[in-house]
């Protein structure tokens, strides 16, 4: 296992406190803040060791209340709201230096049978036949603050490999929908609590980003303020993070400073494995 996926999962491992509290620790990937979806994999993890087999996670429903520090770790207070004979939910507070800084719902559901269909995944090109991202060149690197370039310089756990790429650093205005194919670099054990805390995290690559695609901005505009607001998941079947899955996503509006962006991921065989929903802060500043 290489060094950054046995990194990620120590980080969605946690210590636990006591029977419904857990520690976490922060990685330092290169942004201003905690990750979003280090926040979300870890608080998914936390809820998930107060639920006995064989109840599955099948939604997420969270909010960002504050910037997390990278400097200090985090810890998750689970309260078991509710256990049902078929239904189970927990509610998840992120603590850091006294404050809340994110919270989260998570219900879970015993197997069961029932109807079933799915809307298609979109006609894309397979990954194998897309390029990886290319390097960015030395001199677009150095307009972007020095924490920035050590996020898009470094090798992470995931591969992405888009299928309309686009130029963040002078992004053109398009239509507000893209598709991108991921999976985890590297292979990792079968447990599906870990494959849900994984896709957790890598839910907040890209999703919110597409609601600046009509206005021709991007994250790396030094007059462009994003963050993540909220955060909805869902999990309809079982996956695998280290094999590639499509997130196809879209965003239906934009307005008083805050952009909503939807997603669907896909497994290769195009069976629709999650869903996601997010609206996040775009401001511009002077």
């Amino acid at each position: 296992m290489t060094h950054v996926v046995h990194e990620l999962i120590d980080l969605l491992a946690l210590e636990r406190l006591e029977d419904n509290l857990f520690r976490g620790q922060s990685r330092d990937i290169g942004t201003k803040y905690v990750f979003g979806g280090q926040v979300l994999g870890q608080a998914l993890s936390a809820a998930q060791k107060t639920v006995d087999d064989p109840r599955n996670a099948h939604s997420l429903h969270a909010y960002f209340l504050r910037a997390g520090d990278i400097d200090a770790p985090i810890v998750y207070s689970v309260e078991r709201t509710r256990d049902g004979s078929s239904f189970s939910v927990r509610r998840v507070v992120a603590i850091q230096h006294g404050q809340p800084i994110f919270t989260c719902s998570v219900s879970f559901q015993i197997e069961e049978s029932g109807v079933e269909h799915q809307l298609s995944m979109p006609e894309v090109p397979k990954p194998d036949d897309l390029l990886p991202p290319a390097p960015i060149p030395p001199e677009q690197l150095e307009k972007v603050p020095v924490k920035l370039q050590r996020w898009l310089g470094m090798k992470g756990p995931f591969e992405f490999r888009h299928v309309y790429p686009r130029d963040e650093f002078n992004p053109p205005k398009r239509p507000p929908y893209q598709q991108v194919w991921f999976r985890l670099v590297d292979r990792v054990p079968d447990a599906p609590e870990l494959h849900r805390a994984l896709l957790a995290y890598a839910s907040d690559f890209h999703l919110i980003g597409t609601a600046t695609f009509p206005h021709g901005i991007s994250y790396f505009h030094p007059k462009v303020q994003m963050a993540s607001l909220d955060h909805a998941l869902w999990f309809h079947r079982a996956f695998r993070v280290d094999d590639w899955l499509l997130y196809s996503c879209d965003s239906p509006t934009a307005q008083n400073a805050r952009g909503l962006a939807r997603g669907m991921i896909y497994n290769s065989q195009g069976v629709l494995v999650a869903s996601t929903a997010q609206e996040g802060l775009i401001r511009l500043t002077q």
